[in-house]
């Protein structure tokens, strides 16, 4: 007969046992639901899916914020008007993260149907550029006439589209733009990039992010052909970074009235960087490398014989290949070199035409952290819209996901600019740039010498009001009065300009501090939170002592029997 303990049996037996006992009788069916929760929960923070915000706000949308100087003729005059740019974008349900929509755009992109007229361009270095017309029949207005051809008076206004890195005239979102410009009544023309659009390299000279003179000629001969039509620009990806470019470098010569830069990546340095931070960038950068290799095999003839060849070949990243090809026959000493020559955030200060930058936070391949923020507050002849969402470029909206919100957007800015008096005004310098940043020693290439010996800096007036009282000195004295008042005028520049050296000081620590607080927010909260933690042993007794010092006459006996 067994005697033995039934509960000395229960206990010789193992933990591990009885809980692999009891995980054995789980149903297997609940164990893959509970693996497909938990790859669900990675899959959406992976693609930054933002489904459950836009449900949770009952599909309202995020406001677009606008970046831009208090005192901005453009914003008054333009922006202000603008119902798109003062509304909410909500992006397609169905297509909620930023992966998805880039790469709905780039598979399938639900573009509408576009027919062009091509025009070939040759560069004056041998070059040859595809100009590409909008000729649809279902447009609303004819782009051509009878004769297939412009006129030369014709005054209809002529949309420049600049498209990004290895896109053309056929690319989706080029042909949302087009098709919703020409839709408009006007003249639409796509300017693709050396040897894409099915041309081949005719020259030596290869285009990159920073190279502005194909845009420039193409620019100056459609004003040459067409000088009473309006020039507008809209730049894309890259192309948003050539314009942008080009703009400040031509000033107030360019003939363009007024222009969009669309997810530009502002600084290639940056954008670099952040393209090898994340697994998820790391694809776009293998991605895109893949597509620039197949567009240097298509030109393998001439590209062979002027870039590293092997390197191009072996390029695994954007910075392999731009380290192999670009550097090469742009004749940059290193690619860090070429990413800050042709970086475009420090040309915004010089643009003198109306422009609408969009950019959209969650961008995964142009970061938020290279927007320049403060260069665009500065410049009065800049705006700046940023959206939470809407991924590079495609910014897809409604539940067809036919729509693209920033083509709206830049349809209505133009439509806007032409019927204001902005776009036939001359161009004109940013003062609150100028202002900012440089002060009028800095651009005096004179001094002003009184009679009594003093001298000092003064601008450029003053200094040819000097050089005409040098010129008349002999036909003439000067009367005590003029020096007296020379003197008055010489302290009151004195006096303006010492406050304007104090915001030359103060700029760049301003600047920097707005950058930090606007980048590093959760991280300053958190820094102070442990900052709090980690002092309290200390800042607590002593806070305790002094409320207990400071509070024991009024709640002692005594006080209450009084």
């Amino acid at each position: 007969m067994d005697t033995s303990n039934p509960a000395e049996s229960t206990a010789v037996e193992s933990p591990y046992t009885a809980l692999l006992t009891a995980a054995s009788l789980i149903p297997i069916p609940h164990y893959l639901l509970g693996v497909s929760l938990i790859g669900a929960v990675i899959l959406y923070n992976f693609l930054e899916i933002h489904f459950f915000q836009d449900l949770f706000s009952g599909f309202r949308g995020q406001p677009v914020v606008l970046t831009f100087d208090p005192h901005s003729q453009l914003y008054r005059d333009v922006v202000s008007k603008c119902r798109t740019l003062h509304g909410r974008y909500l992006s397609t349900p169905w297509l909620s993260s930023p992966h998805l929509q880039t790469l709905f755009l780039h598979f399938f992109g639900n573009s509408p149907v576009v027919d062009y007229r091509r025009q070939i361009f040759m560069t004056s270095d041998g070059g040859t550029l595809a100009l590409d017309w909008v000729e649809n029949a279902e447009v609303k207005k004819q782009a051509f006439q009878a004769n297939d051809a412009l006129q030369r008076d014709d005054k209809n206004p002529i949309i420049i589209i600049i498209p990004g890195l290895t896109s053309e005239s056929n690319t989706p979102y080029v042909k949302h733009l087009a098709f919703n410009m020409a839709n408009r009544g006007w003249n639409v023309v796509v300017s693709n990039h050396r040897g894409l659009g099915g041309v081949s390299i005719t020259s030596d000279c290869f285009y990159n992010g920073g190279w502005t003179e194909d845009v420039r000629k193409v620019i100056d001969h459609l004003h040459c052909q067409f000088p009473q039509a309006p020039l507008l620009a809209v730049g894309t990806s890259i192309g948003a970074n050539i314009l942008v470019k080009y703009l400040a470098e031509d000033g107030i010569n360019t003939p363009i009235t007024g222009a969009a830069a669309i997810c530009s990546p502002w600084d290639l340095l940056i954008c670099d960087r952040f393209m090898n931070r994340r697994l998820v960038q790391k694809f776009y950068n293998k991605a895109i490398a893949i597509g620039l290799k197949d567009y240097a095999h298509l030109h393998e003839a001439v590209l062979s014989r002027l870039t590293n060849w092997e390197g191009v070949k072996k390029s695994v990243s954007v910075r392999d290949f731009d380290d192999s090809a670009t550097r090469v026959v742009g004749n940059y000493e290193t690619v860090d070199t070429y990413y800050k020559c042709s970086s475009s955030s420090n040309s915004v200060k010089g643009v003198t035409v109306p422009l609408l930058c969009i950019s959209a936070l969650d961008d995964p391949l142009c970061t938020s952290e290279a927007i320049p923020w403060d260069e665009c507050r500065l410049n009065t002849n800049v705006v700046l819209a940023t959206t939470e969402h809407g991924g590079h470029l495609p910014f897809f909206e409604g539940l067809t996901a036919k729509s693209v919100w920033w083509v709206r957007a830049v349809s209505e800015f133009f439509d806007v600019l032409q019927s204001s008096f902005l776009s036939h005004r001359e161009n004109e310098v940013s003062v609150s740039s100028v202002n900012a940043l440089d002060t009028s020693i800095d651009h005096a290439p004179y001094v002003h010498v009184l009679q009594n010996g003093m001298i000092s800096a003064v601008g450029e007036e003053v200094a040819e009001i000097g050089i005409l009282n040098k010129e008349n000195v002999d036909q003439d004295t000067k009367e005590e009065d003029t020096v007296n008042a020379e003197q008055e005028k010489v302290s009151t520049e004195i006096d303006l300009i010492q406050p304007q050296k104090i915001v030359d000081i103060i700029a760049p620590v301003k600047k920097r501090l707005n950058q930090l607080s606007r980048q590093n927010r959760k991280s300053m909260w958190l820094l102070a939170y442990v900052a709090i933690v980690t002092t309290w042993p200390v800042v607590g007794p002593a806070l305790s002592f002094f409320l207990r010092r400071r509070f024991r006459n009024p709640f002692s006996p005594a006080s209450v029997k009084r």
